[in-house]
């Protein structure tokens, strides 16, 4: 077993419900260790489009990365993720952050996602759930790396959470 960190976002339509969905579609094929606390954020890279819902979740699998990079897509997909223009918006979107201490580099996959350290939309709530854990190929913890981020006030608001896929079975 491999303990994984997955990054889930949304930007259009219900972003509440897409968040929530793709956790419960996550937990029906891996165990769900841990979520963040959701948080809204403003896009990054393509400014133009509307703000973000953001968490984490600490998984284990027996998936390797891209199996675990293929059920990510699969979901995105049967939620309704369009293929669309890069940091384009989306209903839902699946990151591999991190698996394990491992390092991956192919052209559909690199792990630790590749611009994990320069994100604090990502870095804030993957530092909640997991401050200690090493970014493979570095020498920086996940909050070591978001200390180092440039922020600015209000890039990253916590404005809830949503429970975890497991809790009350």
């Amino acid at each position: 077993m491999a303990l994984a960190y997955l990054g889930v976002g949304a930007n259009l339509g219900d972003r509440w419900s897409s968040l929530r969905a793709a956790l419960d579609a996550l937990a029906r094929d891996l165990t769900v260790r841990r979520v963040s606390s959701v948080y809204e954020t403003a896009p990054w890279g393509k400014l133009d489009q509307p703000a973000f819902l953001n968490c984490c979740v600490a998984v284990e699998t027996e998936r390797r990365p891209r199996e675990l990079l293929r059920l990510a897509k699969d979901i995105e997909n049967r939620l309704g993720r369009v293929p669309s223009e890069r940091w384009g918006p989306r209903a839902v979107d699946i990151d591999v952050l991190l698996y394990g201490e491992e390092r991956v580099v192919a052209p559909d996959l690199v792990v630790p996602h590749a611009r994990l350290t320069e994100r604090a939309f990502v870095l804030v709530p993957l530092s909640e759930i997991a401050p200690d854990a090493r970014i493979a190929g570095t020498d920086l913890t996940v909050r070591a790396s978001l200390a180092r981020v440039a922020r600015t006030p209000g890039d990253v608001v916590r404005v809830g959470a949503l429970a975890s896929p497991d809790a009350g079975r």
